[in-house]
């Protein structure tokens, strides 16, 4: 039998991938550093979690965790993001990731998970995780692009003031989430859809997947677009009994914090990984901020985040 072994692209994963070919049949080599170990694993039995509930993932197919390694089925060559900026008629497309994202939030999650002598135990997203991602944008944002402001000063002031927020999100951490739910993590397996790098899933807000799809900073969707999605996802979903502008705000809430998360992530990918090439996303990253500050709830942070910041001078930069 002849064999081959090819590179792929991991996307921002700190992972390297291969797809290792046997004859016809092909499947995933993954391979982390030795202190991402658990990594795998968690990879692995969150994988298994959604196979169980009758959610495309990548089955494990062996494992060298000595090694670190492991070896899972092909999902397949194209993802949702080769696809859909292509398709003039998008809803339909974007109403069947929505029915994933509802079947992901009916999985009823056991304290402990196992495999073999390995366990995984899903943590909540915490205030203090809302915090550690957000700070991403003052860390690694602000001090490429920023340079003359006081960065821990500013940093300061608006976290105060971004706690406030976070403190106002409505829903409790009840349903899993994937937390990384865009168009480069949903790939087309046999026409139908199928979910991977789900290994940092985590027990959160219903609406963070939600905001993580309908507000991808790689796919530019118009408004009237997003606000029939989210409506969709509100009359599919159990919470269709509460008043819609509580989940509206939460929306934003955790599409603000995701994409001050992303700001920071895709300039310390160019500095520190010379990954450049996701700074083309970063005009639209702030469109979509600009979007959604423009909610009430964010009054005093706007005022606070104009004053110090400057957000239509950071939305104007596309390069460092």
């Amino acid at each position: 039998m002849n064999y081959s072994l090819k590179k792929i692209s991991g996307d921002a994963s700190f992972r390297e991938f291969y797809r290792l070919k046997k004859g016809n049949k092909t499947s995933i080599i993954v391979k982390a550093d030795k202190e991402k170990f658990k990594n795998l694993i968690s990879y692995a039995i969150i994988n298994n979690l959604l196979i169980k509930n009758k959610i495309i993932a990548p089955k494990l197919l062996s494992n060298h965790y000595q090694h670190n390694i492991m070896e899972i089925s092909d999902l397949g060559r194209k993802s949702f993001y080769d696809i859909i900026s292509k398709k003039k008629k998008k809803f339909n497309y974007y109403k069947n990731l929505i029915k994933i994202i509802l079947k992901l939030q009916k999985i009823k999650i056991k304290k402990k998970y196992y495999l073999g002598k390995h366990k995984l135990k899903f943590q909540k997203y915490s205030l203090q995780n809302l915090h550690n991602e957000s700070d991403l944008f003052f860390d690694w944002y602000l001090k490429f692009y920023s340079k003359n402001l006081k960065i821990s000063k500013i940093k300061k002031i608006l976290k105060i003031e971004l706690n406030k927020i976070y403190k106002k999100l409505y829903f409790d951490n009840r349903t899993f989430v994937h937390r990384d739910f865009h168009a480069s993590n949903i790939m087309i397996n046999k026409k139908a859809f199928g979910l991977i790098d789900s290994q940092d899933a985590i027990i959160g807000n219903p609406l963070y997947d939600v905001a993580s799809l309908i507000d991808d900073v790689r796919i530019k969707l118009p408004i009237n677009l997003q606000n029939k999605l989210l409506k969709f996802y509100y009359s599919n979903s159990k919470l269709r009994k509460e008043q819609f502008q509580n989940l509206k705000n939460d929306f934003d809430i955790l599409s603000i914090q995701r994409n001050l998360k992303i700001l920071g992530i895709f300039v310390r990918l160019s500095k520190r990984d010379n990954k450049s090439y996701y700074l083309k996303y970063l005009p639209y990253t702030w469109s979509l901020i600009y979007r959604r500050l423009k909610n009430p709830i964010f009054k005093n942070f706007r005022l606070l985040f104009n004053k110090h910041v400057k957000i239509k001078r950071l939305k104007k930069l596309n390069t460092l």
